[in-house]
């Protein structure tokens, strides 16, 4: 069980050094807690088929933009939290992450594969504007040579460009910035603390201009509401500078579901019906299938109409096709012995 942190007389303002938007000035309902994970591992790995990588850091767990449709809420539950507001504003830190990302790379067993940047929680929420341990995780992947992928849906990772152009200069790294809406008030309603749609193509085309590949996710595309926004944030994607793009059907894992429909209901009300509906189409008559290679696309004449308009539209707009060019880049894995370090 993580240890809550002692007070701090006048703590550093975590927001002060990113570029949020709160729509209409809301607010948390409930107050910030932050908790010290005393792991003595960082490197996750992933068995799952359905997933585009094996190695994971997430920093941080628990996420403060409260995006409804998480679908690693379940796993604050391991922590004796709750999935629902405890993830939201319980967030656990893991303050020697870097430091123990640099021990699994320096272990005989590592080879170097991609490490993704996070496979749970967004590593660039906004606590890491004050604990900066995403940026020092990086620093390490630089230091070793280490291919490294990231997602986010916030603007602070514009912070980390120089980071990320220098590790782009010594092995391969690529950021996908997440925009599942275009409809700025489906946006709010579903993510309620994360910046705008717009404001995030602005992060996709500063990140473009810097010369780092950038892509955007669809993700997740939410049947009945978000599908129809598909073809505005392609279109704004690629006009920003983004090469490459990807989808995944919403997923609902076990306290989600009721986190999920609680919200829509509450938030869009007129909507919720048809959503939970369309949702149920893709899944079989049920709000969730957790089989492998079923669960991020759904099945059914609705997901495969999904499928083909995304498809569709990407391929019109000259999206890259698939990461067969990825496997095929040479290994540049070093443990830097007798070098300086970066820190």
């Amino acid at each position: 069980m993580p240890s809550a942190l002692r007070p701090l007389a006048n703590p550093p303002n975590p927001w002060a050094s990113t570029e949020l938007e709160y729509l209409d000035g809301e607010r948390p309902l409930a107050e910030l807690e932050v908790y010290e994970d005393q792991t003595r591992g960082v490197l996750a790995h992933n068995d799952s088929p359905d997933v585009g990588f094996d190695w994971s850091v997430n920093p941080y767990r628990g996420c403060f933009h409260a995006c409804a449709y998480c679908y690693a809420r379940p796993s604050h539950e391991y922590l004796s939290f709750g999935a629902g507001t405890d993830f939201e504003r319980k967030i656990v830190v893991k303050r020697h992450a870097p430091e123990l990302l640099r021990e699994a790379f320096d272990r005989p067993a590592w080879a170097g594969e991609l490490v993704a940047f996070s496979g749970v929680t967004d590593c660039y929420q906004p606590l890491e504007a004050h604990y900066r341990l995403t940026r020092q995780c990086l620093q390490v992947c630089v230091e070793y040579r280490n291919p490294a992928s990231i997602i986010t849906k916030a603007p602070l990772v514009e912070r980390d460009i120089d980071v990320i152009q220098e590790l782009g200069r010594v092995a391969r790294v690529g950021v996908m910035v997440s925009v599942p809406f275009w409809d700025e008030a489906k946006a709010r309603a579903i993510e309620p603390f994360v910046t705008t749609p717009v404001r995030r193509m602005r992060t996709i085309e500063r990140l473009a201009h810097a010369g780092i590949r950038v892509g955007v996710m669809v993700a997740p595309i939410i049947p009945g509401l978000n599908d129809e926004d598909i073809g505005h944030v392609l279109r704004a994607a690629r006009d920003a500078g983004a090469t490459r793009a990807g989808r995944v059907l919403l997923r609902l894992p076990g306290p989600v579901k009721d986190v999920f429909e609680e919200r829509l209901r509450a938030a869009l009300p007129l909507r919720a019906e048809r959503v939970l509906r369309r949702i149920r189409e893709t899944r079989g008559g049920k709000l969730y299938d957790a089989r492998f290679a079923v669960r991020g696309r759904g099945e059914g004449v609705y997901a495969d109409a999904i499928a083909a308009l995304f498809d569709q539209t990407a391929q019109q707009l000259g999206y890259e096709s698939g990461e067969a060019a990825d496997s095929e880049t040479p290994a540049t894995f070093r443990r830097p012995r007798g070098q300086l370090a970066l820190f």
